[in-house]
């Protein structure tokens, strides 16, 4: 069994819709398989209200998104990934929807979206998208969980 990293984990229910059935463990567990060093996260999950302000704020873009990453470690010489990863339930759920997934699914792969791009990952550019895409697949597959990407 692999080595886990070192997880401190704050978890925030703003929108508590979630809170019953995305609980602390499945949050932990999903982070766990996404990370590749030790790691001081927030998950928080919003509205649509706070989603749009934020993506607005930080991003220029005036909607509600499904998931902002803001890593703080600028340092990659630094052990310790640094994030705030922002869930909002709203668009989750209606992806979710849209997509005939559970949004226990879905939010697994959004989490493990929100902490690859927390430790550097990112899908600028087509090859970015497809090596961030391959380890969101492996992950997931770790898991038990479905290829996201698989109907597109």
């Amino acid at each position: 069994m692999p080595q886990k990293n070192k997880l401190s984990l704050s978890v925030q229910y703003p929108d508590p819709r979630l809170k019953e059935s995305i609980t602390r463990s499945k949050l932990q567990q999903w982070i766990q398989a996404a990370l590749f060093a030790p790691a001081e996260l927030t998950i928080r999950f919003v509205d649509a209200e706070e989603g749009r302000t934020l993506n607005r704020e930080y991003r220029g873009k005036d909607y509600a998104t499904n998931v902002l990453t803001f890593a703080y470690t600028e340092d990659e010489d630094s052990e310790t990934t640094q994030a705030d990863i922002i869930l909002c339930t709203d668009v989750l759920q209606r992806e979710a929807e849209e997509q005939k997934k559970t949004v226990e699914a879905h939010t697994a792969h959004l989490v493990v979206h929100g902490v690859l791009h927390a430790q550097g990952y990112d899908h600028e550019t087509d090859e970015e998208a497809t090596e961030m895409e391959a380890l969101e697949v492996e992950i997931l597959a770790s898991l038990g969980e479905a290829n996201p990407y698989a109907d597109r």
